[in-house]
């Protein structure tokens, strides 16, 4: 896995100039940035779960989704707020979450398979309280709204991968998440292609960082670095617009 942000002669750390995310491609397409990578992927994930019951791969480790329930524990989250993994996979972080008292949980994922997979896996763990429905992030139903939390791991990572238009798609996904997020409600993103400051660039509108989360640090070459970037934002307050002031005003 590469140093979060790091890209052939580009080492990790803040851009100079006016850096990805401003209409230029940081990253070079990939089959990980492809809905037909993911329905393959998932596809054997689940005939493994069918064959050996292992519920597959979780994505940057047990370590991100004990980072993730610590800061919700820590900032005491109520444990019935609504949450929303975006790109749910196997849905094994939504399991930890409801182990941990989490009530009101619902991921979503665009490949079929993936759902099959973690309805699977909450079978077994007899979590049936946890809702799981196929869904593209990139063109929302209504439904998905109202979340008061909204997790990403990985996600964003693989849109910024796909050869077709990568910048649309990143921005649809902010487009999205200010849709799918209440006012106030925090966004927990965790990456290994974006380092804080791109991250900071890409999330600029309608968004305010809240805290980076400590994330394992490695030497190489002389160079410290971090193969994971775990960051809390919050949705800013949605300011009323002067057509809705004027409105209030008659009201009175």
């Amino acid at each position: 896995m590469a140093v979060a942000g790091e890209r052939p002669g580009h080492p990790a750390g803040p851009e100079p100039g006016p850096g990805p995310g401003r209409g230029e491609e940081p990253f070079s397409p990939s089959v990980l940035g492809t809905r037909e990578h993911w329905d393959a992927a998932y596809e054997r994930e689940l005939q493994t779960f069918q064959d050996i019951g292992d519920a597959g791969e979780i994505w940057f480790g047990e370590e991100s989704m004990v980072r993730i329930i610590r800061w919700l524990e820590k900032q005491k989250v109520p444990l019935d707020s609504s949450v929303l993994d975006i790109g749910t996979g196997n849905g094994v972080l939504l399991i930890e979450l409801a182990k941990s008292g989490y009530m009101n949980l619902t991921g979503i994922d665009y490949s079929p398979s993936a759902i099959q997979l973690s309805e699977k896996v909450r079978e077994k763990e007899g979590m049936s309280n946890i809702k799981l429905k196929v869904e593209d992030f990139l063109a929302p139903s209504a439904e998905l709204s109202g979340f008061e939390i909204c997790i990403d791991k990985g996600t964003f990572d693989a849109i910024s991968l796909n050869p077709d238009n990568a910048v649309g798609k990143r921005k649809q996904y902010v487009r999205s998440l200010c849709s799918a997020l209440k006012p106030e409600g925090f966004f927990l993103i965790t990456s290994c292609n974006w380092t804080k400051e791109e991250l900071l660039n890409e999330f600029r509108e309608g968004f305010e960082i809240l805290e980076e989360l400590p994330t394992p640090k490695f030497c190489f070459g002389g160079r410290i670095g971090n193969s994971v970037t775990a960051l809390v934002f919050q949705r800013k307050k949605v300011r009323p617009s002067i057509s809705d002031k004027l409105d209030q005003l008659r009201k009175v």
